[in-house]
């Protein structure tokens, strides 16, 4: 688990985020991403289910956040590091 503070809150339904917490993600966290059209929308649905936030209120976080969020998350989200051959 990892979490990243955000530089400025957001709010959706009353409720204040001012950090997220993310989990490593799962195959339903993935699945959530067929549901939309459009590539950063679908790596912003899986990064709100991994965070359990709701995804209107995720849709708030500001550019240089979501920047953040993506660089702290790579390893949760399972992406392989570059395989790299000596030469």
């Amino acid at each position: 688990m990892t979490t990243v503070k955000l530089s400025k809150p957001v709010e959706h339904n009353g409720n204040i985020y001012d950090e997220f917490t993310f989990r490593e993600a799962e195959v339903g966290d993935l699945m959530i991403a067929d549901a939309v059209k459009g590539e950063m929308s679908k790596i912003v649905a899986v990064l709100a289910s991994m965070a359990d936030v709701p995804l209107p209120a995720f849709r708030k976080v500001k550019s240089r956040d979501l920047n953040a969020i993506m660089a702290a998350t790579k390893d949760l989200l399972g992406e392989e590091p570059p395989v790299t051959t000596g030469a």
